[in-house]
């Protein structure tokens, strides 16, 4: 194996990449009034992306972010500074919307789960419950043969 090549980037370069994150936060979107004032957080976070989606008491989604969109490419997208900043755009969208208070339902296993809910709660959303619903094997499936020589 040889030796790995790696490239730093100039302030010019990490300004514009940080602009570029600004200003795919920042576009607006269309926003109608809820009925209610309460939603639910659905946080999605895998090794690769994490991705977020504000739905109403019923289930009826009304906006959705994920670190790709905001302009995160390769492994940043699965970093925790990736998925607070998905919290924050979708924040946004939820006080437009006139949101307080929040469920919040957290699944997968990616590094963005932690930072995502602390986003949340320091927007000053009223969370009332964090709920994990990650999937977790009670047995999984039946493994292979042994090998025989």
């Amino acid at each position: 194996m040889g030796k790995k090549h790696v490239i730093a980037k100039t302030e010019e370069e990490m300004i514009k990449e940080g602009e570029a994150v600004e200003k795919a936060m920042g576009k607006d979107v269309k926003v109608s009034k809820t009925s209610g004032k309460e939603g639910r957080f659905y946080i999605f976070s895998s090794y690769n992306n994490t991705i977020i989606t504000l739905t109403d008491d019923n289930g009826n989604a009304l906006a959705s972010r994920s670190a790709g969109r905001i302009g995160f490419k390769g492994t940043k997208k699965s970093t925790p500074f990736a998925a607070s900043k998905t919290a924050e755009a979708v924040g946004q969208i939820a006080e437009k919307m006139g949101v307080k208070k929040v469920h919040v339902v957290v699944k997968g296993i990616g590094s963005g789960r932690d930072s995502a809910i602390r986003s949340i709660a320091g927007q000053g959303f009223e969370v009332i419950s964090i709920k994990d619903v990650t999937p977790v094997p009670h047995n999984g499936c039946r493994p292979k043969k042994p090998r025989r020589l």
